[in-house]
């Protein structure tokens, strides 16, 4: 029942405006709210305040500047094995594997349309059909910031509107193509590997999703909105593999999509393994 009512809550709350008074908040720079609450959930969550350049939560201006954190240098070492697809954010592994039929799995009895998580392009799908993808889930103790599993080159940056579920197991079991609905940012980058997605899912208090080249991706209206960076007009935008290319203010889920036969993931990763960025998670396929 408990369950039931959660879901039930998750079609009717009002997703938006929660998600905006919470990004309210998180910039709050008044000292002895931020302060407490930032103490708060560092203790609540068990915060590993030690792997951060500043270990002080009481030093950071606002809420959102804590949860963004910066780590030490060295803390995310890259694993340096020729060709290995790096993990690109701290977390644990929703579902990872094959995309069947054009679609992503999801969580028992549930799967979404490539197609609809990348947009609704069918040309922007079409090389990652019969590839394979791997859905990392960012908690609130996890670092936020979203780096690079290659380099690459920037080719495209779509925004697609959507709902903001919470991102977690109950919801994954409970609404159907979750990832699919909810609002995210869509980044296609042309690596060694060939076409590369990143995807930035937002959830239920995740008050914005940022890139590195565009800042903060909130357009003024929520429509389907595409930036091309591979035309002429434009510097190319390329990172290095283990870059930073965006980061959550407040947690979420990031999505990465490969073409058939690029990549082949680590065997002993499975729904439920815990990952940090910089982390080997595949290797190039034979």
């Amino acid at each position: 029942m408990k369950k039931r009512l959660f879901i039930l809550s998750q079609y009717l709350l009002p997703h938006h405006l929660l998600s905006r008074l919470a990004g309210c908040i998180a910039e709050c720079r008044v000292r002895w709210f931020k302060n407490a609450f930032t103490s708060w959930f560092a203790k609540q969550y068990q915060v590993d305040m030690s792997e951060a350049q500043v270990e002080d939560v009481t030093a950071y201006e606002h809420f959102n500047a804590f949860f963004t954190r910066a780590l030490k240098d060295g803390v995310r070492p890259l694993d340096p094995t020729p060709g290995a697809v790096l993990s690109p954010a701290d977390g644990a592994v929703s579902q990872l594997g094959p995309i069947e039929h054009g679609r992503v799995f999801q969580a028992k009895g549930h799967s979404y349309s490539v197609l609809e998580l990348l947009g609704g392009d069918p040309a922007l799908a079409a090389p990652f059909m019969g590839g394979d993808f791997a859905t990392i889930y960012l908690s609130p103790k996890d670092y936020h910031r979203v780096h690079m599993p290659l380099a690459g080159t920037l080719r495209e940056m779509v925004y697609v509107p959507g709902r903001i579920f919470s991102v977690n197991q109950t919801t994954a079991e409970n609404v159907p193509e979750l990832f699919a609905r909810n609002e995210r940012v869509v980044c296609i980058f042309d690596t060694e590997r060939g076409p590369m997605a990143l995807v930035l899912v937002g959830a239920m208090i995740v008050a914005s999703i940022e890139t590195v080249w565009a800042g903060l991706v909130t357009p003024p209206k929520r429509e389907l909105k595409t930036v091309r960076y591979d035309e002429a007009a434009r510097a190319p935008i390329h990172l290095e593999k283990g870059a930073e290319m965006g980061r959550f203010k407040l947690g979420s889920t990031a999505i990465v999509l490969f073409g058939p036969d690029q990549v082949k993931w680590a065997e002993d990763l499975t729904a439920g393994s815990p990952v940090q960025m910089g982390q080997g998670m595949g290797l190039p396929k034979a």
